[in-house]
C-alpha cells in the first residue's frame, strides 16, 4: 500500500487552469524555471475528466516530476460539480495515469469512506481540511481528519491575526508518527506557508511564476526558493521578518535574505502582517515561535517602545524604534533610521550649515528630525497637522509651518517622511512644487516616487529611498549578526528586483 514518498520536494507548485493548453504552457513553464513539484488542480478545468489524460501525458513525458492530484468539489471551496463518486472516480484515474498523490478533501472523504479508502491502492492519499473562514481549535480538526485512514493529511486554515499563526506553528511542530501539511491561508499567514518544511511538515504550496495562486496567500515559487530558501531552511535556523500594514511592498526581505545567503549564515526574513491593533498580540508571537530580531516601520515605530525592556539612547531620544532583537531574554531597541538619513545626504551637502525641511512627524521623521539637529543643522516641520508638526519642531529645537509656508519658502534640502506616494497609493505628492535644492524621499517603493519625478523636473538633486533603506538595513544586519553587513550584495538584491 502506498506511503507518502519520503522524498517529495518541499515546494508544491499548485496549477488551476481553465483549459488544457493553458495548464500544459503553465506545467511546461514552471519545469524550465525549476520547480520540482507540481500539483494540478483539476477541478478548474472545464471538463476535469480530460485532465486525467493531460497527467498521464505529462507524467510520461516527464516521470522524475511527482504530481499531486486534485479535484475538489464545488461545495467545499473547488470548482468540481459532479457527484463524490465521479470526482473520486478521476482522481482514482490520474492516479493510474501517475500521479504520485492525490488530495480529497475530508467532507467528500466522509461521504464515501469506503471507495475514499480505496484510492490508498493507487497512490498516496492525502486527506485535507479547509476552513476559509479562521483558525477554529486544532485538535479536534485532526482527529476528524485521522478517522479516514490516509498517507498524509493536510490541515488548512485562515489567519486573522498573528496568534493564529502562532497556534497553527506550535501544533505543526509537535512530533507526530503520521504526516502532516499545516498551514494557514491570507496574507497575514505569510510566515507559516515559508517555515512549514522547517516545521516538519512534508511540503509546503507556492504559486506559479507571474500568475495568482490557488489560495490566498500563496507566494510564488521563485520567491518561495530564491528568495525565502524555504526548501533549505533547517529546525535551527534563525527567525527575522519586517513588522508592518502594509507589509506586501517592503522590499526589506530582498535585502536581509540575500545578505544571510551571502554571509552563509541559517537564517531568514519573513514580511509579517501586523494591524495597529495588533501589536501586543505580535509580540507574544515573536516571543513564542521564537523571533530573534525584527525591523519595524508604519505604524508601529513608537508604540513598539512600550514592549520593550532595553532601548538604546538615541532611540531612546527620537522615541521610536525601528530595529528589535533579543538578547539575554530581554527585547532591546535601537533606531537605524538615523544613520540611513544622515549618511546619503551628507555626500551633497555640509548638515551643520543646512536648512532642512522635514514633511511627517510619524516614527521615521522623528528620527530624520532628531538626527539632523543632532548634526547642527536647521530643522523646519511640516505637515498636514500643525498640532503634530509643532510637537516635533519643539523636540528637534526647530520650527513647524503649514505645507503652504513651506512651499512658498526655500531650504536646502527636503526629507518627505510620510507614505504619500507609496505603494499601492503612487499616485501622491504632498507638494505640488518641490521647495528644496535636495530631496530625499523615504519611500522606496516605487522607486521614482512623484514627488521626485517633480523634483527631478525642477533641477532638484534627488536622493531615492532605497539608499536610505540599505544603509539603514546594514546596520541592522550587522546589530542582528554581529557580522559586517555585505552592503554591495544588498544593493544588488535591491537593484535586481527593480
Amino acid at each position: 500500500m502506498p506511503s507518502l514518498p519520503r522524498s517529495l520536494p518541499r515546494i508544491c507548485v499548485a496549477l488551476g487552469l481553465n483549459s488544457i493548453s493553458e495548464l500544459a504552457r503553465c506545467a511546461e513553464r514552471e519545469y524550465k524555471d525549476g520547480s520540482t513539484f507540481l500539483e494540478f488542480r483539476l477541478d478548474a478545468l472545464s471538463d476535469p475528466a480530460k485532465g486525467v489524460e493531460f497527467v498521464a501525458s505529462f507524467h510520461r513525458a516527464h516521470p522524475e516530476i511527482p504530481l499531486l492530484a486534485t479535484c475538489r468539489h464545488k461545495q467545499h471551496a473547488g470548482a468540481f460539480k459532479g457527484s463524490v463518486e465521479r470526482q473520486i472516480a478521476i482522481l482514482r484515474d490520474s492516479a493510474q495515469a501517475g500521479a504520485a498523490a492525490i488530495d480529497l478533501e475530508i467532507e467528500s472523504a466522509e461521504c464515501a469512506k469506503p471507495a475514499a479508502a480505496a484510492l490508498r491502492e493507487f497512490a498516496s492519499l492525502i486527506v485535507s481540511y479547509h476552513n476559509f473562514e479562521s483558525t477554529p481549535a486544532l485538535e479536534p480538526v485532526l482527529r476528524k481528519l485521522r478517522r479516514i485512514p490516509a498517507d498524509a493529511y493536510k490541515l488548512v486554515t485562515t489567519a486573522r491575526k498573528p496568534s493564529d499563526n502562532l497556534r497553527l506553528v506550535q501544533f505543526a511542530r509537535e512530533r507526530r508518527d503520521f504526516p502532516l501539511i499545516a498551514f494557514t491561508m491570507s496574507e497575514q499567514g505569510t510566515l507559516t506557508r515559508i517555515l512549514a518544511p522547517m516545521l516538519g511538515c512534508p511540503f509546503t504550496y507556492a504559486a506559479p511564476s507571474d500568475m495568482e495562486g490557488t489560495a490566498p496567500g500563496q507566494i510564488p515559487a521563485p520567491v518561495m526558493r530564491s528568495v525565502y530558501r524555504a526548501d533549505k531552511l533547517t529546525k535551527q535556523s534563525r527567525i527575522y521578518g519586517v513588522i508592518a500594514d502594509p507589509v506586501a511592498h517592503s522590499k526589506s526581505p530582498l535585502i536581509h535574505n540575500r545578505a544571510f545567503h551571502a554571509k552563509r549564515i541559517d537564517a531568514v526574513y519573513i514580511p509579517f502582517l501586523v494591524p495597529n491593533n495588533c501589536l501586543a498580540d505580535w509580540m507574544k508571537v515573536a516571543t513564542d515561535l521564537p523571533v530573534a530580531g525584527f525591523s519595524v516601520t508604519i505604524p508601529h515605530k513608537q508604540r513598539i517602545v512600550r514592549y520593550l525592556d532595553t532601548i538604546e539612547p538615541l532611540a531612546k531620544r527620537i522615541g521610536a524604534v525601528n530595529t528589535v532583537w533579543r538578547k539575554g531574554g530581554k527585547w532591546r531597541g535601537a533606531n537605524t533610521d538615523a544613520q540611513g538619513v544622515l549618511k546619503p545626504l551628507a555626500k551633497h551637502i555640509q548638515l551643520n550649515r543646512a536648512a532642512i525641511l522635514i514633511a511627517g512627524y510619524g516614527g521615521a521623521a522623528r528620527a530624520a528630525a532628531i538626527a539632523l539637529a543632532g548634526s547642527g543643522a536647521r530643522i523646519t516641520i511640516t505637515g498636514r497637522d500643525m498640532k503634530k508638526a509643532q510637537a516635533l519642531a519643539r523636540v528637534a529645537k526647530g520650527d513647524a509651518v503649514s505645507l503652504a509656508s513651506a512651499e512658498a519658502s526655500h531650504y536646502d534640502a527636503l526629507v518627505h517622511a510620510t507614505p504619500v506616494g507609496m505603494s499601492p497609493h503612487p499616485d501622491g505628492s504632498l507638494f505640488k512644487r518641490v521647495p528644496a535644492d535636495i530631496v530625499l524621499d523615504m519611500v522606496y517603493n516605487p522607486h521614482q516616487t512623484l514627488l521626485l519625478t517633480k523634483a527631478k523636473q525642477q533641477g532638484c538633486i534627488i536622493v531615492y529611498g532605497s539608499e536610505m533603506l540599505l544603509e539603514q538595513a546594514a546596520c541592522q544586519f550587522e546589530i542582528w549578526t554581529g557580522e559586517s553587513a555585505p552592503r554591495s550584495v544588498m544593493q544588488s538584491a535591491l537593484e535586481n528586483h527593480g
